[in-house]
């Protein structure tokens, strides 16, 4: 290694208080290795310490593989800190290259003075193949979230090609997610062939030197709450709970020959499980039924709603449901049966009718007009509400009675949740707990002891407020979107929209209710799933006058949307970090940072978190002098609970897994097969020996060239290429993707890519242009490797009239489209590749008997004579979303394009401004489109 010898002007001051966190760190400092660590244990701490080592002496040149945005932020920081304490001259902190527009001549410069620097993986290996970067003046990398580092990702390119050019730099990877290390054959062993690591270091929970420095005398006190559901939200899980259960029974019933151990309702708690089904579907995706297709799609929603039930209010749970049910719902006036199973169910019934009474419910009016019932706000309640203002009170008394021996700690409240929507909804519930709606009269002079108790009264009437307005917005833009089809969908189904207009006699139109339990019966359709309902508009202004903004609320603030902090100083202060609340989102590694910063005394886990848990030991173990009381509150018999439970046992196996793996492992060989070369075996390959038909004989020291667009390098192929001894010379290039030969030039299209270029005209332009500039132009149709090699997925095999008819055969069939694209370039030539290796291989053969193509050659084919190609490039996807615009056509969108700025621009223009560009008719239909309002009223 070219660093760690080298010498440093003072110590460095390290901040790894733990043992296993300083053992870990000499064994990373000595040797290249995967670090596989526990998730909560530290991992960005010992990164960032080791990145600060190598920073201080100020003579290296690291790179971080595989950062995201919110890592580069935190390691800045960190490094930024660490340098001050250390008081590090030589030390620069990290630099991060993310984007494209930090230009080619400034990048160089960057690396020539070297330092830290973060590169997205795009960037870093095209900055390696055009010798940009030296890989040979790199000091190391440190690769992070090495599970998903695959032999055809981008990294592993990126580790090839570094270690090709590099072998005395060092290499070390970490991850905090056991789980990938565990699926498929021999898996450790693969990744770390992928890495180039022949060490694995494993670090559980369990670990000895883990569980010594947690476990101590420095223990944080934990008291836990387990909080009961209400039978309500009882009633909605069991009944979601069963429409999985039937939901993945119908899966099992229906693709039979997978293997299907995994599923079952545990696993259905799993962040991945849909993810998992999809994965084990793909290859035969085309050939399974619309319906497992819909279920699959289905169960990512009911796992959604699983967690929505335990986190959401009442009110917010029924604005959710009304959404997916319109999304789930078939057009209306559509007779196809393209509804969701689940929705046939009774227990999707009991969702719909339960959720909706823990909002409002019915009651019966006394007087002539009984037949008619009324509704009234019930506004259930969130169990842990009230459980948390108990312990904010508890904590308050214990200050009040018990003040604390003075610590470290600041005294700080801490609130963790599970996302930002918790915490917007506890910080609403704080604010407003105490205040009382008052909708009736009372004598001042009696004490109400229940008056004093903590509610949400006052936020919940809010929100059914704005529910309510919402709906009314809901069923208009329903009613607009679909008032084509508004005759049929009256025959089919009472929608109940807000129309006065021929309203059927009372009698008619009530519904039948059990009894004021439900505020209203969710009606069928005649297929026999739910119908979407919207209530009577005189039924929702009774229900408005009953939560009506009282005196009492009135006076309260309204929600500030956007502040724009103007008279700061007038309104706002500074507070002492004793008197302070802090609510907080999970958010990884981050919660570190928290921790340090506010340095609570009291934290309240309002949901469970496995990894938060250790962050709280390691935090606590890792300072004597600070105190911690722990709150973790959690739902008895939830789904919550389960999942928190299943989360630590799963982790546990994988370690388990991994580490018998690990004993019986043979040592990793990293050597790259195409790394290290006999010279003589060198040479010998790169002489063609297919001289028949009068071929020649061509000897010659340089391996194959192929000039790759730069915009292929987010496939797979590129990589393959270059683990074939091919020389990758990435370019911008104008016409084509691969440019094997001065005469072949490829379009390479995934099947997905070739349907949306067939459908915008796309493809028709790239052949015109690619006949203009080369001799053979081939179009290259890769399949997906794990999928079938077969059209039939993307063929109108429906058998209806329009798939038959002769007008419509080429409209929608792709491989009617392929024929006619062939009878326009007869001299075209097509290659069918089954997988991006099958690619390879055919591209190794088409390359024999061929010149070496000439890279600047290629990036000046389809530029004007003065024209660079910088000055010709356009922002593809705001082209791509332009194209999808009604009137926007492949001839008129380049005048759109160089004519306007964006698409903003577009849309404000008017008839008048857009006409020279488009034509009238165009322009009328681009105009329409944008000023289109969906909430106004129907004239």
């Amino acid at each position: 290694m070219s660093a760690p010898g080298a010498p440093q002007p003072q110590p460095v001051k390290l901040s790894l208080p733990l043992v296993y966190q300083q053992k870990l760190f000499e064994e990373l400092r000595k040797e290249d290795e995967l670090v596989i660590i526990a998730r909560g244990l530290g991992l960005f701490r010992l990164v960032t310490n080791l990145l600060h080592s190598y920073d201080a002496a100020g003579n290296n040149l690291i790179i971080v593989v595989n950062a995201e945005d919110r890592e580069n932020a935190w390691m800045g920081e960190a490094l930024a800190e660490h340098a001050a304490i250390s008081m590090s001259p030589k030390a620069r902190g990290l630099t991060v290259v993310n984007t494209d527009f930090t230009s080619v001549g400034t990048r160089e410069k960057l690396y020539s003075g070297g330092g830290i620097f973060s590169i997205t993986s795009r960037i870093l290996v095209v900055d390696m193949l055009t010798g940009l970067i030296n890989p040979e003046t790199i000091t190391g990398l440190v690769v992070l979230h090495a599970e998903r580092v695959v032999a055809t990702s981008l990294e592993a390119f990126i580790l090839r090609i570094y270690r090709q050019k590099n072998k005395v730099g060092f290499l070390k990877a970490f991850s905090d997610n056991p789980d990938p290390f565990t699926v498929g054959f021999s898996p450790l062993a693969s990744m770390m062939r992928n890495l180039f690591l022949r060490k694995a270091s494993l670090w559980p929970r369990f670990h000895m030197q883990v569980a010594q420095a947690l476990e101590g005398k420095k223990k944080a006190e934990v008291i836990e709450l387990e909080v009961p559901m209400t039978e309500a939200m009882k009633d909605i899980q069991t009944a979601i709970m069963e429409c999985v259960e039937v939901s993945i029974h119908e899966l099992k019933k229906g693709n039979t020959g997978l293997e299907m151990e995994d599923w079952n309702l545990d696993s259905a708690l799993m962040k991945n499980f849909d993810v998992i089904i999809r994965r084990q579907l793909d290859p035969n995706w085309h050939r399974v039924s619309w319906k497992t297709k819909r279920i699959v799609a289905d169960l990512t929603v009911l796992r959604g709603m699983l967690q929505s039930v335990v986190s959401l209010d009442a009110v917010s749970f029924l604005q959710q449901l009304d959404t997916i049910h319109a999304a789930h719902s078939p057009a209306p006036g559509s007779t196809r049966q393209t509804e969701s199973p689940w929705l046939f169910l009774d227990a999707a019934q009991t969702i719909f009718d339960t959720a909706k009474w823990r909002v409002y419910s019915g009651k019966q009016k006394a007087g002539p007009d009984s037949n008619i019932d009324s509704l009234r706000p019930v506004l259930e309640e969130q169990p842990k509400w009230a459980v948390l203002a108990d312990v904010l009170q508890e904590i308050d008394r214990d200050l009040y009675f018990e003040p604390a021996v003075r610590d470290d700690s600041n005294g700080t409240i801490l609130i963790m949740c599970s996302d930002t929507n918790t915490c917007r909804q506890l910080k609403d519930y704080l604010q407003w707990m105490h205040v009382r709606p008052r909708t009736e009269k009372r004598v001042e002079e009696i004490h109400d002891p229940e008056k004093d108790k903590p509610s949400a009264a006052f936020m919940m009437r809010r929100k059914l407020r704005n529910y309510l307005k919402w709906k009314g917005e809901f069923a208009q833009v329903s009613a607009k979107l679909f008032s084509e089809n508004q005759k049929a969908l009256n025959g089919a189904v009472d929608p109940r929209f807000a129309q006065s207009k021929n309203r059927a006699p009372a009698n008619k139109r009530r519904r039948v209710r059990g009894g004021g339990n439900v505020g209203s019966n969710q009606g069928r359709l005649e297929n026999g799933s739910i119908g979407q309902f919207f209530e009577k508009p005189g039924e929702v202004a009774e229900l408005m006058a009953e939560i009506q903004i009282t005196e009492e609320e009135a006076k309260q603030k309204e929600e500030v949307v956007a502040d724009p902090l103007e008279n700061m100083d007038d309104y706002y202060q500074m507070y002492e970090m004793q008197d302070l609340v802090v609510i907080h989102a999970y958010e990884g590694d981050q919660d570190e940072h928290v921790l340090e910063e506010v340095k609570p005394k009291y934290i309240i886990m309002y949901e469970p978190d496995a990894s938060f848990i250790r962050r709280v030991e390691v935090y606590r173990s890792s300072h004597n002098d600070r105190n911690v009381r722990v709150y973790f509150l959690y739902y008895g018999g939830s789904v919550e609970e389960q999942r928190y439970l299943s989360s630590v046992r799963r982790e546990k196996d994988a370690f388990t897994r991994i580490i018998k793996e690990r004993s019986s492992m043979s040592i990793v060989m990293t050597t790259d097969p195409h790394g290290i070369q006999d010279p003589q075996e060198a040479f010998l390959r790169t002489i063609n020996t297919r001289i028949a038909g009068g071929g020649r004989l061509a000897a010659t020291a340089q391996p194959p060239r192929v000039v790759v667009d730069v915009r292929e390098f987010r496939s797979s192929l590129p990589s393959l290429l270059h683990g074939r001894s091919m020389v990758i010379v990435p370019c911008m290039l104008t016409v084509g993707d691969y440019i094997l030969s001065p005469n072949i030039c490829i379009e390479r299209k995934s099947v997905s890519d070739l349907i949306s270029s067939f459908k915008d005209g796309r493809l028709y332009a790239q052949c015109e242009t690619m006949f203009q500039f080369y001799k053979t132009p081939m179009l290259l149709i890769e399949f997906d490797q794990n999928k079938s090699f077969t059209l039939e997925p993307f063929a109108d095999l429906s058998g209806s009239l329009s798939s038959v008819s002769a007008s419509n055969a080429g409209s929608n069939d792709l491989q009617s489209k392929i024929v006619l694209l062939t009878l326009a370039f007869p001299k075209l030539r097509i290659i069918w590749s089954s997988s991006p290796y099958e690619t390879a291989e055919i591209f190794e053969k088409l390359k024999t008997q061929e010149d070496e193509p000439d890279p600047i050659a290629a990036v000046r084919a389809g530029l004007d004579k003065d024209d660079t190609a910088e000055e010709q490039a356009f922002n593809a996807e705001p082209q791509e979303m332009l194209a999808a615009v009604p009137g926007v056509t492949p001839k008129n969108i380049m005048n759109l394009t160089l004519e306007t700025e964006n698409i903003k621009e577009v849309a404000n223009m008017t008839v008048e401004e857009l006409e020279p560009m488009v034509g009238r008719e165009a322009a009328r239909k681009i105009h329409g489109f944008f000023v289109k309002d969906l909430l106004e009223d129907e004239g």
